[in-house]
Formats: C-alpha cells, sequence, structure tokens
C-alpha cells in the first residue's frame, strides 16, 4: 500500500490555507525567495520568445532578407538563450538555498516539538511513522519548493502566454489547433492516472516481497528453528509471482499509452501542418510563422500534458504538510531547560499517593490504578512488588510525571506535583531500568548523558563507583570505545553499570529501579547490585522488584495487585501474615 506520507489531498482552499501556515518558516527569507520568482519569471518568459524568433530567422533565409538581418535575428536568439540560462541558474541557485534553509529550520521544529510530546502520544504513535515525518514528508516539501512549485508556475506561464502569443500570430489556425489538442491531452492525462494506479499498485506488492524477506532475515533463527524455510520460499515466490503478472498487466497498458500518444499527438501535429501548408498555399501564412506555430504547440502541449504531473506533486506535499502539521498541533508539555544548581525548591524525597487512580488514555475502560495510598519517607528504600501488569511500572510513570493521575493527588514535600514543572521534577530524578538503553556512541558520551555539562574527571569517578572503570579500562578506546546500536557490543552486565554510571553523574534526589538486576549471571549480579548499593545511599529509591531478595532490607514494602496495595510493612512485618500474598510469593520464590 501506499506509505501515507505520499498520499494526495484534494487541492482545495482549507489544504491551501494549512500549508500556508509553513510560511513563517519561509518568512525570514521571504525576499530572496520573490527574487527567486523574478527570475522564474524571466526565464520563463524569454523561453517565449525563442519560437518566435526561430521563425523570423526561417523567414528571414526563406525571402531572400539581407545577410546583417539574418545575423541580427540569430544573435538575438543567441542573447535569449543565455539570458534564459543565467536566469534559471540564478533561479535554481537561489531556491535551493530558501529551501535547504526553511527545511532546516522546520525539522528543528518538527523534532523539537516531537521531543516536547508528551508520553501519551508516543504510546499511539508507531516509530517508523514518526521518523517518517522528519524524513519522507519534509523531503517531500523538499521537492515542492525546489522544484515542483517553479515548474508548476513555468509551465503556467508557457501554456498562458504561449495561447496568448498563437492567438496574436495566427488566430485562425490557433483555433484548429484548440479544437483538436485539448481532448487529447485530457484523455491523456485520464489514461495517465490511470497507468500510474498500476505503476503503484506493482510497487506496493515490491514493498510487500521486501517486507518478507525483512521478516524472514530478522527472524531467521525461528526460520531455521522451526525448519519453515521452503514456506518461506514458498511465501516469497507467490508474492514475486504476484508483482510480475501485475507488471506485466501495467507494461501492456503501457503500450497502449505509448500507441496513443503516438497517434493522438503526432496526428495533431500532421493536422495542423497540413492546415498551415492550406493557408500557405493561399497566401494566409508564411514559413516561418508555421514553424514557429509548430514549436508553440509543442510547448504547449508538453506543458499541459506536465501540468497533470506536477498538479500530482503539490498534493503529495499539501498531504505532507498536512501530516506534519497534525504533529505541531500536538499539545506539548512544558519542557525548558534546566540548571539543577539553580533549582529553588529542591525535592527531599517525600512522597504522598491519595486515593490515586489511573487509566492509560488509549484504554479509558480498563483502570489500572484504584485508589493507590502510600505515602515515602526522605532516604528510604521502597520496594514495589506483585504479579506482572498489578501497576507498579504505573506508579513510576506517574512519578515520572510522564502521565496525569486520573484521580487522586500525588505530593512531592506536600507540593501537588502539578505545581512543579515538568523538567525540574525529572531532572531531579533519575531511572536504572532492567532493559537499558545505550545510545550508539561512545562509553563517555552515555555516561555523560546523565549530566551533559559532567567533566571527565567527574565521569571516570562514576564508572569508578559503578564498578564499571575496571572493564571500561580494558578496551583499547576506553571511554571512546563505541557501544554499538543500543549497546550490543556490551554485555548485559556492562550495559547496566553504564546506566548507573549515567545515574551516579546525575547525583538525583529520587532514584528508580526497575529490577536491575533480573536478568544478570551471579558474578554480574554481585557487582551490579554494590554498585547499586551505591548509588541508593542518602537518597529516596523506588524498586520494582521480582526478585523478593533483593528487597528484604527495604523501609517500606508495597505488594501491588490489580491495581491496588493490598500490603504495605517491612519484609519481617509482611512475613507475619500467614494469608497475604507477599508470604505466599516468598515462599514460593525462596523455596526454589
Amino acid at each position: 500500500m501506499e506509505n501515507k506520507q505520499q498520499q494526495k489531498k484534494k487541492l482545495n482552499l482549507e489544504g491551501l490555507k494549512k500549508t500556508y501556515r509553513l510560511y513563517r518558516y519561509v518568512k525570514p527569507y521571504r525576499w530572496q525567495f520573490l527574487l527567486g520568482l523574478l527570475f522564474l519569471f524571466i526565464s520563463s518568459s524569454t523561453s517565449l520568445l525563442f519560437p518566435k524568433l526561430m521563425g523570423d530567422l526561417v523567414n528571414s533565409g526563406n525571402q531572400g532578407t539581407l545577410l546583417e538581418n539574418i545575423n541580427k535575428t540569430g544573435l538575438l536568439l543567441v542573447a535569449v538563450l543565455l539570458v534564459q540560462a543565467l536566469a534559471s541558474f540564478v533561479r535554481i541557485n537561489i531556491f535551493t538555498r530558501v529551501t535547504q534553509k526553511t527545511l532546516a529550520a522546520l525539522r528543528q521544529a518538527t523534532y523539537g516539538h516531537l521531543a516536547r510530546l508528551p508520553m501519551k502520544f508516543f504510546a499511539e504513535r508507531r516509530v517508523g511513522e514518526l521518523n517518517s515525518r522528519i524524513s519522507a514528508d519534509i523531503s517531500l516539501l523538499q521537492e515542492t519548493l525546489t522544484t515542483t512549485l517553479a515548474e508548476f508556475i513555468r509551465q503556467f506561464i508557457i501554456v498562458v502566454g504561449g495561447i496568448s502569443v498563437l492567438v496574436w500570430m495566427t488566430p485562425k489556425l490557433t483555433l484548429f489547433m484548440l479544437l483538436i489538442l485539448p481532448p487529447i491531452v485530457i484523455v491523456s492525462m485520464i489514461f495517465g492516472r490511470f497507468i500510474r494506479r498500476f505503476s503503484k499498485k506493482v510497487q506496493a506488492e515490491v514493498a510487500d516481497s521486501n517486507v518478507i524477506v525483512e521478516e524472514t532475515l530478522q527472524g531467521i533463527y525461528n526460520v531455521k528453528a522451526f525448519g519453515n524455510e521452503y514456506y518461506e520460499m514458498e511465501r516469497y515466490k507467490e508474492k514475486t509471482n504476484l508483482v510480475a503478472k501485475t507488471g506485466i498487466k501495467s507494461g501492456t497498458y503501457q503500450g497502449y499509452f505509448s500507441s496513443f500518444l503516438i497517434l493522438g499527438l503526432f496526428g495533431t501535429l500532421v493536422a495542423v501542418i497540413y492546415k498551415g501548408a492550406l493557408m500557405m498555399n493561399a497566401g494566409q501564412l508564411a514559413v516561418g510563422e508555421l514553424f514557429s506555430f509548430i514549436v508553440y504547440t509543442g510547448f504547449i502541449g508538453g506543458s499541459i500534458t506536465g501540468l497533470a504531473e506536477v498538479y500530482s506533486r503539490v498534493q503529495k506535499g499539501i498531504g505532507a504538510t498536512e501530516n506534519l502539521l497534525e504533529i505541531l498541533d500536538e499539545p506539548t508539555e512544558d519542557i525548558l531547560p534546566i540548571d539543577i544548581s539553580t533549582i529553588e525548591k529542591p525535592i527531599t524525597g517525600n512522597i504522598k499517593f491519595d486515593n490515586v487512580s489511573f487509566h492509560y488514555p488509549s484504554r479509558p475502560d480498563i483502570e489500572v490504578l484504584k485508589g493507590v495510598d502510600f505515602e515515602v519517607e526522605p532516604g528510604w528504600q521502597v520496594a514495589l512488588v506483585g504479579p506482572s501488569g498489578s501497576g507498579k511500572s504505573t506508579i513510576v510513570s506517574l512519578l515520572l510525571h510522564l502521565y496525569d493521575p486520573t484521580s487522586g493527588s500525588i505530593r512531592f514535600d506536600n507540593r501537588d506535583i502539578f505545581d512543579i514543572p515538568v523538567s525540574e521534577l525529572r531532572n531531579q530524578m533519575a531511572v536504572v531500568p532492567q532493559d537499558v538503553y545505550l545510545f550508539g556512541g561512545t562509553i563517555r558520551e552515555n555516561i555523560r548523558y546523565g549530566q551533559p555539562s559532567a567533566s571527565e574527571e567527574a565521569i571516570i569517578e562514576a564508572a569508578k563507583q559503578a564498578n564499571a572503570w575496571e572493564f571500561i579500562q580494558q578496551f583499547p578506546g576506553k571511554l571512546d570505545t563505541i557501544v554499538g546500536e543500543r549497546g550490543i557490543q556490551l554485555s548485559g552486565g556492562q550495559r547496566q553499570r553504564i546506566a548507573i554510571a549515567r545515574a551516579l553523574l546525575k547525583n538525583p534526589r529520587l532514584l528508580i529501579l526497575d529490577e536491575a538486576t533480573s536478568a544478570l549471571d551471579s558474578e554480574s549480579e554481585k557487582l551490579v547490585q554494590e554498585a547499586l548499593d551505591t548509588l541508593m545511599k542518602g537518597r529516596t529509591s523506588i524498586i520494582i522488584a521480582h526478585r523478593l531478595s533483593t528487597v528484604r532490607n527495604s523501609d517500606l514494602i508495597l505488594v501491588i495487585e490489580a491495581g491496588k496495595v493490598i500490603e504495605s510493612g517491612t519484609h519481617e512485618s509482611l512475613l507475619k501474615n500467614d494469608k497475604g500474598l507477599y508470604k505466599t510469593l516468598s515462599e514460593l520464590q525462596f523455596a526454589s
């Protein structure tokens, strides 16, 4: 199927109004753009002089005109060509500069807007779709601003100007041409759209076959493990045969189309020349005028046919604009650059959930949290335990203010979460997840992500405290070692320790740990746990725990089930409840 970014929108007033909103990105360069339009008008207008002067040159030679006049006409033609060439160069140069600067500003604005959108937006969108907005849609706009718009104006000038010149030169022959050419052009445009639909169908089917290849190669382990090589080969064979079948049909229709164009356009040309010859025989037309008329007719016919394709590209450009504007119209979070040292009222780590309920915006019928109540004192280690899907990660998301509670209140140091700027709150927190995401750059860049302005000494100290410095030194590049996409060059334990170093560098007031040791071997777990113990000292820590052995020393354990806090207390106090979920989970884990 055709990608969403290539969908065409109807060219109407509403669409043009929406497109005009992008004018603010062009506005700083509007005078350069207008200058480019001026040179576009000059190059298009001078091209209309070319057929007339060519006809005059033919007449000059045919009528035995003085050599001086022939040379004069020839030199005038050369001058027109030079002016046209120079104007085209300047126009393209200006449009390219304006377009590149405009699109850079648009890309920056779109990316900046995306970065400030709330999590609920990303929960409902696919990454590939969003990436296409910054790449494919803006590339479409680049084509529209650089070539399509100029081509549309140029061809419009040629059609209107060319017909006007012909009416002035030879009104009788022009009327004859206008009775024949437009029907052929209209049929060509309709037939052309029909052919393009087939071409798009071929492209869509090729894309589907490429999906099979991509999925097979990405999941080659499963293909081999299930012995499904021939099944995948058969799937691919079926799809490529369909591509070939559609391609053959498309080629047949293209053959019909080419034959029609040859008959229609060349037939029109023959008819015009025949009519012109009759007029020449009657003394109503000079040979040079007929020559000019034929060239003008070719110009006009080509431009009318080209306008259909340009119109199609303009529609795509409007579609891309509307797709971008959909994102730019989304409300953003109030994100501001924050220097943590300048925060007037830093949080101490006191947290209170008061009857908090929540459902995700995309699933309003499923209540994830139901009247959650608890309070955390500064410096406490608080563990969230319970079955998968009970709401533990949702509590963390609400603490980070990634979502707003449906009802109830969340307070930090007796301040409502809505009274604390989002940037200020998140800059005082750090998260060490179970599935660590590392950027594809160097180890230094990944650690420094916790504090972009950190010094080299601070980075090394954080790495040492996270038990990461020893393995970092073993790499030839040390801190300059490239970790690869998502940190693929490092082991799970190494990635965890890099994430801990990142969090240590940030020196957060509130630390969130999402079972950071659950997927590690015993040796890595020991090193990571030591680093975590260092990280948790002196700060409030919220720990999502699946292994209860890691939270025995917590100051508060909250047992979550079906979105409710069903038990709370210390490890020892919870074990005293013989019918409690915590004791059941403990017995199951420690017995095994």
